[in-house]
């Protein structure tokens, strides 16, 4: 996915709702009778009904087998009625012909998992994904097929995608988990943003498209495909959405539905960068603009973005975490207020869905000059399976798409003042009184009753407290010194320059370059009495190299197809230079990928030779794949000390290129757990086998990160940057389900003069929960005396509530602000307002101390009436903690 290259209107949350209606729920296990999907220009039909839903993005191999139950139901719990993920064709075909399906990459466990919570799936096999994923998700073998050109309509490439994306469906199909055999699966994609590439492969780029869309419908998936950002896609696929904001995408046929594949709520990091943040605000607003505009399916890319393991991420230099600012963090925690502020969200959407099915389209109504509104109106006749007697209902989204100002209107004889940026949701019951009032007379026309409350936003705020558990990480480390250059048989040596994964095949980050020169005493001499240096030069060159002669570092330099320049110190006869390419994530995103390659391009040359430059492009270069610790495996467990393991106690001289090797015992409890690498360099990392990722610790800039973030204006991935002035990237995630209780074996391999004695290790929790919540205020309301809009009525009339949550495993231990009234502040910065009941803080502690989670109803009727007249709201402060045995000794 890309950033829209458009700026595009959208939405707040300060969220007001009218509520009279019934909550459509499907029963969990109703999704395993097989049902048919299908769709209309207003949405998706699923068992014969249209249906608005929330899609939450998850890829599996983002997180471990362990991990994606608590994922998935958390990401239920937060309102998502779908999951979607990518497949990820260099993961489950890493060499040609032999399959992967097993670990992080078993599709089949984890969409049953998706089906087993009741939930449906949405899967794009691509295979381009794109996704940050190294080289896009294609496997590097394919690019070595004879005459292949990616992505555009070549024999040998349609015949290798045909034959995977076919491998997917029929396993899909041989595990009865299309929604026709009664699994979760009711959607597809082919391909990925191809519209974004299609011109640049001029007519045969159409030509492409129109066979995979031909290819994949032809596989016999009985489902409904899409194609994301394609305009030009076929009549028979739902071209969608990706970007920021979709309120304003219009589906290239009248046939279609509006779907959002890729609502970018939050965006990626590269080394040495500043942390992107999108508000919640703005996020809610763009989807309440979207469905209040026509959408009916919006997918979070991500909803948990979770880890780049081992050598997945992309770029080329996107960091290990894969984050992405997400309701879910990278381990899985609630990142607050984001989930809480979206569950809001998407309760608010469920109140309106019949309504918003039962119209083909809404009746727009213009306000203001900024200001507008969106009515969905359904009758009896549409609507019946939500609605009972002689009723029609009606939902309606009222808009202020100013950036700046606020403003009243007046929307059916009620006033609404609305915030920048901002969406207010109704929801209008429309009844006809047709039977015999209590008076003796009958209404003869149509009447409006509405009821509204104002929605408590939990204005949430949580502290992520790293709980150091240092006493359990041994000081006591071995290392290995890995050899610069050539170090294994399997060396070889070639006239000229080999581009850098032509050798490589991607199977380790690392190619090695040796030549030797020989350098005059007239070069010395030149050179000394000039008071100059000589140089190589080299003309382009990716992602990270570094230049030794004669075995010392000479300098190293970062960039994408950058020219290098490093000035070198050579002696008067022969001298040996030695270049380290390094890649780091291959390019994930463009046409051409095939040709993209690493290393370098151009000519490499010593300058400033007093006979002139010297062409070493076409010298003779000794070619060493990877590390000699990599083809040893020296990071396997059972790696035993004949690898050459030593001591290396503290105050030891530390050497470039070491590996270093230690054990450790797991912090106690069951809290996500991560390291912390921030005194390292650059280099890799493994956990009792497992490829923990790379790490490198450069830092961001000074500027770019503003004091606060208003939400309030179209977002961009360079608007609220976090992070300025700090390491990229300091702590590294490692899953628990990697973990044994006692002596776990980490290895590192560190390419800078750096030591491992301050790593430390650490459980991420949440210690610090907020809420604040405000009273339900009624505006004029008119009632009449019928018994079942009575009924109704009641049901829907209920108390607000405050809900605080922590961690699982983890109690609220103390309360430590709590105020009804007018309370001032935000988290943290809690403090007393005029008004306040005395009895806040007594209620709340009895109501939530000692217990995981805890509700509180908002109301005078639970704390008294500190201030008539005046509208209240509850702002409570609280600590989770773990059970005492599991608490660790300090907090950092």
């Amino acid at each position: 996915m890309v950033e829209a290259m458009s700026r595009r209107k959208t939405l707040n949350f300060p969220l007001i709702l009218t509520v009279l209606t019934i909550h459509f729920v499907i029963v969990a296990g109703e999704y395993f009778k097989p049902f048919n999907v299908t769709y209309d220009n207003r949405a998706l039909i699923i068992g014969g009904k249209r249906r608005m839903l929330i899609s939450a993005g998850i890829h599996y191999p983002r997180a471990t087998p362990e991990m994606w139950p608590t994922l998935i139901a958390r990401s239920k719990e937060g309102g998502a009625d779908v999951i979607e993920t990518y497949t990820f064709w260099n993961g489950h075909e890493p060499t040609r012909g032999q399959y992967n399906f097993e670990g992080r990459y078993d599709i089949v466990k984890f969409a049953k998992l998706v089906g087993s919570h009741g939930l449906f799936l949405f899967i794009r096999i691509g295979p381009y994904a794109c996704a940050e994923w190294n080289f896009g998700g294609f496997p590097i073998w394919l690019r070595d097929i004879p005459g292949i050109e990616f992505r555009t309509d070549n024999a040998p490439f349609k015949e290798e995608m045909e034959r995977y994306v076919k491998k997917i469906v029929d396993l899909m199909i041989s595990e009865s988990l299309f929604s026709w055999q009664g699994g979760p699966i009711i959607l597809l994609q082919i391909e990925n943003e191809y519209g974004n590439v299609e011109s640049s492969f001029g007519p045969k780029g159409k030509l492409y498209m129109k066979w995979a869309a031909e290819m994949a419908v032809g596989l016999g998936a009985g489902v409904p495909w899409v194609m994301c950002r394609q305009t030009d896609a076929p009549e028979y696929i739902i071209d969608t959405c990706n970007a920021y904001y979709c309120d304003g995408f219009t589906p290239n046929s009248e046939k279609k539905p509006k779907i959002w594949t890729e609502n970018w709520n939050g965006w990626f990091a590269d080394w040495g960068e500043r942390l992107p943040y999108r508000p919640s605000e703005d996020i809610a607003f763009a989807i309440a603009r979207f469905f209040q505009r026509g959408g009916s399916l919006q997918n979070y890319y991500m909803y948990f973005g979770g880890t780049n393991f081992g050598r997945t991420a992309g770029g080329p230099t996107q960091i290990t975490s894969y984050d992405y600012d997400a309701p879910l963090d990278e381990y899985g925690l609630l990142r607050q207020p984001k989930w809480g502020h979206l569950k809001d969200l998407h309760a608010a959407i469920k109140l309106c869905e019949p309504a918003l099915v039962a119209a083909d389209s809404p009746q727009y109504i213009k306000l203001g000059p900024k200001q507008e509104a969106h009515v969905y109106r359904g009758t009896s006749n549409n609507i019946g399976q939500y609605m009972s007697l002689n009723e029609g209902i009606c939902a309606a989204f009222i808009a202020n798409i100013d950036e700046h100002e606020s403003a009243t209107v007046k929307f059916y004889g009620q006033e609404f003042t609305l915030p920048p940026w901002s969406v207010v949701f109704c929801q209008i019951a429309e009844i006809q009184l047709s039977t015999q009032l209590r008076w003796g007379h009958k209404l003869q026309s149509k009447q409006w009753a509405q009821i509204l409350f104002q929605l408590g936003i939990i204005l949430c705020f949580y502290k992520l407290s790293l709980k150091a558990s240092s006493e359990s990480f041994s000081q006591s480390w071995m290392t290995l010194k890995e050899p610069l250059g050539v170090w294994g048989d399997k060396n070889f040596t070639s006239k000229g320059i080999l581009e850098h994964l032509n050798v490589t095949k991607d199977q380790s980050d690392y190619l090695w370059y040796l030549t030797r020169i020989y350098i005059s005493d007239d070069d010395i001499s030149f050179w000394e009495e000039n008071d100059v240096s000589p140089t190589i030069d080299i003309d382009s060159m990716r992602d990270f190299v570094r230049i030794f002669v004669n075995g010392q570092l000479a300098g190293s330099v970062k960039g994408k197809w950058i020219k290098v320049v490093q000035p070198v110190k050579l002696v008067q006869g022969y001298n040996d230079i030695l270049l380290l390419s390094e890649t780091v994530g291959l390019q994930n995103y463009g046409a051409f990928l095939e040709k993209d390659g690493a290393g370098f391009k151009g000519q490499i040359k010593l300058t400033g030779c007093k006979s002139g430059d010297i062409n070493l492009t076409t010298s003779l270069w000794t070619y060493q794949v990877g590390l000699r610790g990599e083809f040893l495996e020296v990071y396997d467990v059972n790696s035993t000390e004949s690898a050459g393991w030593t001591e290396f106690p503290t105050g030891t001289t530390p050497s470039v290129f070491s590996w270093y090797k230690t054990k450790f015992d797991a912090p106690g409890g069951t809290d996500p757990v991560a390291l912390d690498f921030s005194s390292m360099g650059k280099g890799q990392a493994w956990v009792n086998g497992h490829h923990v990722g790379r790490y490198w610790t450069l830092v961001a800039p000074n500027n770019g990160c503003g004091r606060t973030c208003d939400y309030r204006g179209a977002y961009h991935s360079d608007k609220c940057r976090t992070n300025c002035g700090e390491i990229t990237q300091a702590w590294y995630h490692i899953p628990r389900s990697w973990l044994k209780t006692l002596n776990n074996v980490l290895v590192i391999f560190e390419e800078t003069d750096k030591t491992p004695f301050d790593i430390s290790i650490s459980t991420r929790s949440t210690e610090t929960i907020c809420a604040q919540v405000s009273e339900k205020h009624y505006p004029p309301l008119h009632k009449w005396s019928h018994s079942e809009f009575d009924r109704k009525l009641s049901l829907m009339d209920k108390t607000p509530e405050m809900h605080l949550q922590c961690d699982e495993g983890h109690t609220i231990s103390s309360i430590e602000f709590a105020s009804y009234g007018s309370p001032n502040g935000s988290c943290q910065k809690f403090s007393q307002g005029k008004c306040h009941a005395a009895n806040s803080l007594s209620v709340v502690s009895q109501a939530c101390i000692g217990r995981t989670s805890c509700s509180i109803g908002i109301s005078n009727g639970v704390f008294g009436d500190p201030c008539r007249h005046v509208v209240k709201s509850l702002a409570v402060q609280a600590k989770c903690s773990p059970p005492p045995d599991l608490s660790t000794s300090a907090s950092s």
